[in-house]
């Protein structure tokens, strides 16, 4: 942490900070390609095929390529959902850059806290055809439990023979930042001295296209799939379905530094609430998130001034982007134009649970490289959109302090802040 942030530390024992990241997503299979790429400003968007969907035929989608059986036991895979897959495959990465053996923590004290949105939806779907064409005896035997949201900490927690906590909150798209504030708020409680904390989701489908669609949330550009989510421009006609997982150990700070933990990041504050104005459709003055986005900023103990990026939830749909702007101004007051803003998704697509973990884990890579990444296929601005969204190309910056939004349809608004750890 940087003497300009000194002097808000907390005592050691009230510290949690992250001591190794994974991530899964349709830019890389592992969180160091993941953020090159983003840096680089590349697009994981592509377009897919829905030809039974009458109507609809094609979409873009930020799609992980994916085989699973590279990845995990082939018969782990079969009984298991593509969000369950990415965050193992996560959580391993993020094991390993902590250089953690599960088998080393005291029973009882390493939890899970990893969320996904959607659960199983994607063999819920698939075996839904299964059973309306081939019958009832040919639906996979374990899809009531894979098809489980708890499934994804369940499966991890076993295969690491977990006997802490092992939780899925649910949060809609503010799942995973929701996750990880509550993770680092078990080991502050003193629940648990190490939690895998983040967020997954693998729910890309033909009905999740289609009721998307007919939300009008989703861009129909499918000519250049690439450019289809264009966060926070006058030029942005909806949000990119994505899917992957963002994993972190978050560790109590004396327990790190009792085992020689590389420390990479501090956990500052957070807050999750709820905009209960409209179920489908955010507040236009985005009076709760801005509470929400204040209220982290308070809980870190910093003041707006001291926030040097903004994560955003930037879906690329007119109402959030616009809402959301107007979050950040309520709650950075006249530091708002000045702090950059970064909209991921026009790179990530939105993955939903995993939507805010990909951002925290950013916010760490952010931190320790130097650069921030752009938001992309920024074309032309909107005058309702007026705050500096490091448009199209990345930009050296020192991140000392990061605010990580995530909203979720359903009004769930968590925000997240995240400090930089200098020894």
């Amino acid at each position: 942490m940087t003497d300009r942030l000194q002097r808000n530390r907390r005592d050691d024992r009230e510290r949690v900070v992250v001591t190794g990241v994974g991530m899964v997503s349709a830019l890389g299979l592992d969180a160091n390609t993941s953020w090159q790429r983003m840096v680089a400003g590349c697009s994981g968007t592509r377009l897919i095929e829905v030809r039974e969907v009458k109507g609809l035929e094609c979409a873009s989608a930020a799609v992980v390529d994916w085989q699973p059986g590279d990845h995990m036991d082939r018969r782990d895979a079969r009984k298991t959902s593509r969000a369950t897959q990415f965050a193992w495959k996560a959580a391993r990465e993020a094991l390993g850059q902590a250089d953690l053996d599960p088998g080393d923590v005291e029973a009882g004290r390493l939890g899970i806290e990893i969320g996904d949105a959607f659960g199983g939806w994607d063999l819920i779907e698939d075996q839904t055809r299964v059973l309306y064409s081939k019958g009832f005896r040919r639906i996979n035997p374990v899809l009531s439990l894979a098809a489980l949201i708890s499934g994804t900490p369940t499966f991890i927690g076993m295969r690491l023979g977990v006997t802490g906590i092992a939780n899925s909150p649910v949060a809609a798209c503010a799942t995973g930042v929701g996750a990880v504030g509550e993770a680092a708020r078990r080991i502050l409680y003193g629940e648990a001295d190490v939690m895998l904390a983040g967020g997954s989701d693998g729910y890309v489908t033909p009905m999740t296209v289609s009721m998307f669609g007919r939300l009008g949330a989703m861009s129909f550009e499918v000519d250049n799939p690439a450019a289809a989510c264009a966060p926070f421009a006058g030029n942005r006609t909806g949000m990119v379905i994505g899917e992957g997982a963002g994993v972190l150990v978050l560790e109590g700070f004396a327990h790190a530094r009792a085992r020689g933990a590389r420390i990479l990041a501090e956990f500052g504050g957070y807050s999750l609430r709820l905009d209960p104005s409209d179920f489908a459709n955010p507040d236009p003055e985005g009076r709760v998130p801005g509470r929400v986005m204040a209220d982290a900023i308070v809980d870190s103990g910093l003041h707006p001034v001291d926030i040097d990026w903004v994560v955003a939830h930037g879906t690329a749909t007119k109402a959030n982007d616009t809402m959301e702007t107007r979050a950040i101004h309520s709650a950075l007051g006249e530091h708002a134009p000045d702090c950059p803003v970064t909209g991921l998704k026009g790179m990530l697509g939105h993955a939903m649970g995993g939507a805010g973990a990909h951002s925290i884990v950013a916010a760490v890579k952010a931190m320790h490289d130097g650069h921030i990444p752009p938001t992309i296929n920024y074309r032309e601005p909107d005058p309702k959109c007026d705050l500096d969204y490091v448009p199209n190309q990345a930009r050296p910056h020192a991140v000392d302090a990061a605010l990580v939004n995530g909203f979720g349809m359903g009004g769930q608004s968590a925000s997240l802040v995240l400090l930089r750890h200098d020894g």
